[in-house]
């Protein structure tokens, strides 16, 4: 057989960074090992039954769905982000996919111009500009803003690309930071957005986990015209296998609209149709869901205030997270004494954790900083979920014992990184 020929820009893609590190963990724990997994953000938590009753109840829909999804379930994610965000996006603009990551995936491929993506920013945004061939623009953002975007570093960006068609890919809540914007910064970033004619990508699967003291904000509110809003099923409603997500267009990009319906009828055809009636019920049924959705809200805040102070005392540079389930701690008050073991980059810094003191993170040059850049990203969310929603006992009622008690992994993960860094 003669030798395949394979689309070099695919060629050069490799394995999603958070998929293949819970991969490794997997097949280390298998061998036996014990390992403190902070690399893979997952919500731990079980699917409501709300919706496990309403996949089941609907497992003899076999008909397909039209390309743009079940009509009730448009439209029930349409009522649910106009109650819960303010925001106005019809019905009739709604698609359905199979998860927010292949929707992202299909519209930075129909539209033309360069992806500018905040960095850090979630890993598979820049893969999946590069297999469009489109080029990838990295804005450096600085750990005293708590790497959130600040309007200046997103002005200077556009100023430089000129008059050419930009998308802006903006994750907020933030993986891999758990950054949460402000309003006042949403509200600059969107004034720069509509100067330049910026197309933005909101993707907003974390919203619901909001634990910032403030109100989600969305360049929604602010530039309705030029905002695409994603969000799914995976992190609040814990049904990440579930692979269901949505995608919201503004009526002024129809065109857009009308070119992805054109693209989903050529690819997935239709997300299962089970699966959207279990979506249907997630939405439709929300205020049902709110108190245990609240709930595990908590939980992933009281877990992240729990690592970030843990760090913290370990002389960690680490921005206290405000969403979603991650943290960005970085290693650069160890740099002469990691340098003089031959550690120079985020990538040798992760791998050294994971050989020495068994606990798994990302490197920082995986969402797009430097190879010497010293951060990491953790995910707080290796416990027991099941057991951790019955037996929580609220922030407020946490003692030491409690934590170690409902949150093991999380505690000996910490105790495994700081006798590592004694022994600098």
């Amino acid at each position: 057989m003669k030798p395949l020929s394979i689309n070099p820009q695919v060629l050069n893609v490799k394995e999603s960074a958070t998929l293949a590190i819970n991969q490794r963990v997997k097949a280390l724990r298998k061998e036996g090992k014990t390992i403190y997994h902070f690399g893979f953000g997952q919500s731990p938590f079980p699917v409501p039954e709300i919706i496990q009753k309403a996949l089941q109840d609907n497992s003899d829909k076999k008909d397909y769905l039209p390309t743009q999804g079940l009509p009730e379930l448009t439209a029930a994610v349409s009522k649910f982000y106009s109650k819960e965000f303010g925001y106005e996006f019809t019905s009739d603009f709604v698609c359905i996919g199979p998860g927010s990551k292949e929707l992202i995936f299909q519209i930075v491929y129909l539209l033309e111009g360069p992806l500018l993506i905040p960095a850090p920013s979630w890993v598979s945004y820049g893969p999946q500009a590069a297999i469009r061939g489109k080029k990838i623009v990295p804005i450096l953002t600085k750990r005293e803003n708590g790497y959130r975007l600040q309007a200046e570093e997103l002005d200077e960006i556009c100023h430089r690309y000129g008059e050419i068609q930009k998308i802006l890919i903006f994750n907020n809540p933030n993986n891999p930071t758990g950054g949460y914007h402000t309003e006042s910064e949403i509200k600059e970033i969107a004034e720069i957005c509509r100067a330049y004619h910026v197309i933005a990508i909101c993707d907003e699967i974390y919203s619901l986990l909001n634990y910032s003291g403030h109100s989600h904000y969305s360049i929604a509110h602010y530039y309705p015209e030029g905002t695409i809003v994603t969000g799914g099923l995976s992190k609040a409603f814990s049904a990440g296998g579930y692979r269901l997500g949505i995608i919201m267009i503004p009526p002024t990009m129809d065109h857009v609209l009308q070119a992805l319906k054109s693209l989903i009828s050529e690819t997935f055809s239709a997300v299962s149709t089970p699966i959207q009636y279990a979506g249907l019920a997630a939405y439709e049924s929300y205020e049902k869901l709110r108190s245990e959705i609240e709930k595990c809200t908590s939980i992933h805040q009281f877990t992240g205030e729990y690592l970030h102070q843990r760090f913290v005392n370990m002389h960690l540079n680490c921005p206290k997270p405000e969403g979603g389930f991650y943290l960005f701690p970085d290693f650069n008050n160890y740099g002469h004494s990691l340098k003089a073991q031959g550690i120079i980059t985020s990538a040798q810094i992760a791998n050294t954790m994971l050989q020495e003191a068994n606990v798994a993170f990302l490197p920082a040059s995986d969402f797009y900083l430097p190879a010497t850049n010293l951060g990491v990203r953790v995910a707080s969310v290796d416990y027991d979920g099941e057991k951790v929603l019955n037996e929580f006992p609220g922030i407020e009622n946490m003692t030491p014992e409690a934590t170690q008690h409902l949150f093991p992994n999380l505690v000996k993960g910490c105790d495994q990184l700081e006798t590592f860094l004694k022994q600098l």
